[in-house]
């Protein structure tokens, strides 16, 4: 089981990728996410397969939605993932301005309506399948340009086994980078995802809002749930986040991303912020400078610490599972 973009607050600019080991997986996290827009009367875009169309309209419609009413009034467009990339590809490379014209103009007549849009799309996923890696980066960057022109949320997701192996591995990171929040297949899985992905981890980026904490806790809580884990260390690596994620926000006044995982009998939490690690000097030597509230992670946590980047910090802690 992946976590679920019901978990997650979707926003405008949020562009999120899910790895995933089985259409199951896809589905149970794809038709909460285009419910979502339903309920709320937006707009959902879906460029997909045949085969995934079918079982998201399916689940859709088993859902209470009338997509026949929603496609009459525009706010559900489907369409076939490879027929729409033939429109602005040319052989294996992208036309930019084929590109606007299709899907710019796809998600600005979506924007007439004045609705919030909720896209979701594979298309990167059949360009990295049929081995054009390169155009499929490309693509994701070109969907984030239009993201900074037009405000919608973007969905897409990979096969977990078609990115595995270690010769992916430096493609399949810039692919994360690309991404506000990233969604990994679960320990419970048949089968790992290979050398490319980690298992039971989560990762999410979230911006310096005074809810965007709240948003991290509930994202991890709900991902251990789905693991299999719950009581103390469910609760204890809920306010480990907690804290970090504040601190984040309130004190370094920065965007932070999370990264939480499980290994062996370990459950890591880390949070990364663009605040400058602060220093004191003792002894002779650099250490770092007491921060709000690290009594508490002291506490719960087997090992913390806090380590500089080139950008900012990273505050991590350990706690036994």
């Amino acid at each position: 089981m992946a976590v679920g973009t019901q978990d997650i607050a979707v926003g405008d600019g949020d562009h999120i990728v899910q790895f995933y080991e089985h259409d199951s997986e896809l589905v149970e996290a794809v038709v909460p996410y285009l419910t979502a827009a339903a309920r709320a009367d937006e707009v959902a875009i879906v460029i997909a397969t045949e085969a995934h169309r079918h079982a998201f309209e399916a689940e859709l419609e088993g859902d209470g939605i009338d997509l026949a009413q929603a496609r009459a009034d525009g706010s559900f467009i489907s369409l076939d993932a490879a027929g729409t990339m033939v429109a602005f590809m040319t052989g294996t490379q992208i036309d930019h301005d084929a590109f606007h014209e299709v899907i710019d103009g796809l998600v600005r007549r979506a924007a007439e309506s004045g609705r919030a849009i909720r896209a979701y799309g594979e298309m990167v996923a059949l360009l990295w399948d049929a081995g054009d890696v390169l155009a499929a980066i490309e693509l994701e960057r070109l969907w984030n340009d239009l993201a900074r022109e037009l405000p919608f949320s973007l969905f897409c997701s990979y096969p977990a086994a078609s990115v595995s192996g270690s010769e992916h591995a430096e493609a399949l990171h810039e692919v994360c980078n690309l991404h506000s929040s990233v969604l990994l297949p679960s320990a419970d899985a048949d089968q790992g995802a290979g050398d490319g992905l980690s298992e039971s981890e989560v990762a999410a980026k979230f911006p310096a809002e005074r809810d965007a904490p709240g948003r991290a806790r509930r994202l991890v809580v709900d991902a251990l749930r789905q693991w299999g884990h719950q009581g103390t260390v469910v609760n204890d690596a809920a306010l480990v986040l907690s804290e970090l994620a504040t601190n984040a926000v309130l004190h370094a006044g920065s965007p932070f991303s999370i990264a939480v995982r499980v290994q062996d009998s370990m459950l890591r939490v880390a949070v990364r912020d663009a605040s400058p690690l602060a220093t004191t000097v003792r002894d002779g030597g650099w250490i770092p400078r007491p921060m709000h509230g690290l009594a508490v992670i002291d506490s719960l946590s087997t090992h913390w610490g806090v380590e500089g980047t080139h950008d900012g910090k990273v505050v991590w802690a350990e706690l036994p599972v």
